[in-house]
This record gives C-alpha cells, sequence and structure tokens, in this order.
C-alpha cells in the first residue's frame, strides 16, 4: 500500500498550475480537474493531505485571480455594483456550506455527477436567443449570476459553467456570457482565495511548490484570455467532453473497486 506524500510536488504543482487557467475559464470545472487529473493518472498529489491539496488549490485561485485583476481588472471595476451583486450569494453560501459541501460531495462519485448536471444545464441554456451583449447587464442579472456562483460550490458543476448558463438563459450571447464569467469570477477568486489564505497561514506550507504553482496559473490564466480560449464553442461540446470525463471517472473507480 503506497504511502500519503507529506508535500507537493514541484513539478506536478506547476502542472496543475498550468491547467488551472483554461480550466477556470472554460466550462468544465477547474476543481474538478485538479481533484480528478491526479487520481486518474496516479501522481503523488493523489496522495497528500487533505490539508496539503487545500493549499495547492488556494495556490492556483490565487495564480488565477491576480491574473484577472491584471487583465480584466480595469474594465470589471467600471460596475463595481455589478461584482458586489454577483459575488453575495457566492458568499453567503460559501461560508454558510463551504465545509459540508466539501466533506460529502468530494469524491470521485460526486465530482462526475456535477460534471453532468452542469453539462445538462450548459446545453439546455444554450438554447435561448442569443440577444444581449455583456455590457447590457444590470442588478438583476448580477444577482442571478451570483446564484449561478453558489450553485457551482458543488464540485464539478463549474463556476465558468453555471454563470454561463445563467448568461444565456437571461438572453446574452455566448462571447457576452464568457465575459460576465470572467468578470465576476474575480472578486469570488480573490475573496475564497483572502479566506483560506488566513485559514492555511498557521500553517508550515511549502512555499517553494506553491509559489511556482500560483505562477504557473496566473500564465495560463493570462494566455487563456488572451486567446480567447473557448467564447465562441457551442455548449454542447463542452457538455459531451464533461459527460466523457464523468464516463472515465466512474469506470476507472468502479474498476479500482473490484
Amino acid at each position: 500500500m503506497l504511502r500519503p506524500r507529506a508535500e507537493p510536488s514541484l513539478t506536478e504543482t506547476v502542472a496543475l498550475g498550468l491547467l488551472q487557467g483554461p480550466a477556470e475559464l472554460l466550462p468544465i470545472s477547474s476543481s474538478a480537474h485538479v481533484e480528478l487529473l491526479p487520481w486518474l493518472l496516479g501522481w503523488e498529489h493523489a496522495r497528500l493531505p487533505a490539508e496539503r491539496r487545500k493549499e495547492v488549490e488556494v495556490a492556483l485561485h490565487a495564480g488565477t485571480a491576480v491574473a484577472l485583476l491584471a487583465v480584466r481588472g480595469r474594465s470589471a471595476l467600471r460596475r463595481p455594483g455589478l461584482l458586489g451583486l454577483a459575488v453575495l450569494p457566492a458568499a453567503v453560501a460559501g461560508l454558510a456550506l463551504e465545509g459540508p459541501i466539501e466533506r460529502r460531495l468530494g469524491t470521485p462519485d460526486a465530482i462526475a455527477a456535477g460534471l453532468v448536471l452542469g453539462s445538462v444545464a450548459l446545453v439546455v441554456a444554450d438554447r435561448a436567443p442569443e440577444v444581449r451583449a455583456a455590457g447590457e447587464a444590470g442588478a438583476a442579472d448580477a444577482l442571478w449570476l451570483g446564484v449561478a456562483q453558489a450553485a457551482a460550490l458543488m464540485p464539478g458543476v463549474s463556476r465558468s459553467g453555471a454563470v454561463r448558463s445563467m448568461a444565456r438563459v437571461r438572453g446574452f450571447t455566448r462571447v457576452g456570457a464568457a465575459e460576465l464569467s470572467a468578470d465576476v469570477a474575480m472578486p469570488v477568486l480573490i475573496g475564497a482565495t483572502a479566506l483560506k489564505g488566513v485559514r492555511l497561514a498557521q500553517r508550515d506550507a511549502p512555499v517553494g511548490a506553491l509559489v511556482a504553482g500560483t505562477a504557473a496559473a496566473a500564465l495560463s490564466t493570462v494566455a487563456a484570455l488572451r486567446l480567447d480560449v473557448g467564447a465562441r464553442v457551442p455548449a454542447a461540446g463542452w457538455a459531451a467532453y464533461r459527460t466523457l470525463l464523468a464516463a472515465t471517472v466512474l469506470a476507472v473507480g468502479q474498476n479500482r473497486r473490484r
């Protein structure tokens, strides 16, 4: 039986950082990928204690938050009311439910279920007409986007996917939905990173690997933003990928339980 690893691997943490950027911006769930990829491939990261994996997750989210602030901060902060309203439901739900959700829904099977549920939402929402641009978002839109971000606390659902789905339901174009998803992510990621960072500050964290992972996540996020990855891809494409990933997780899990 393999012993749990005590410290994160520098190479694996950087690899996860490079994955974090596009996975956060695309409707595929960054948390699912960061958790599932090491599990599927048998990486040492999957054998880390839960608190060490959480440290890596916080570092990667910090990198994405810094990149979003650097690239989209100026335009997003012109509408502070939108950002404030969009973060409120997620903040309340996160403070109240984060612990129970992580304890009960953090298994590969539960993440696979979240991937499938999010896929259904993406496909159904993408049938709405594309009649609004991101700049037309108002207070009611912001609150609904905040509700979507709160729903994404369920692992596998995807914050970006939930926000895009809600934006599409409310008539925003695919491009507009992607822009709104990136903008409202910023305060949520900054807030979550700060909160979790404070909780982890008293621990003897492996600084080198975490800093490298943060830098990799920031670079991959900037690259994904610059390349405008996936803004025009139909939801069915992302749903198919998510469903395939969920099926793979369930099949691997079933095989390992034999």
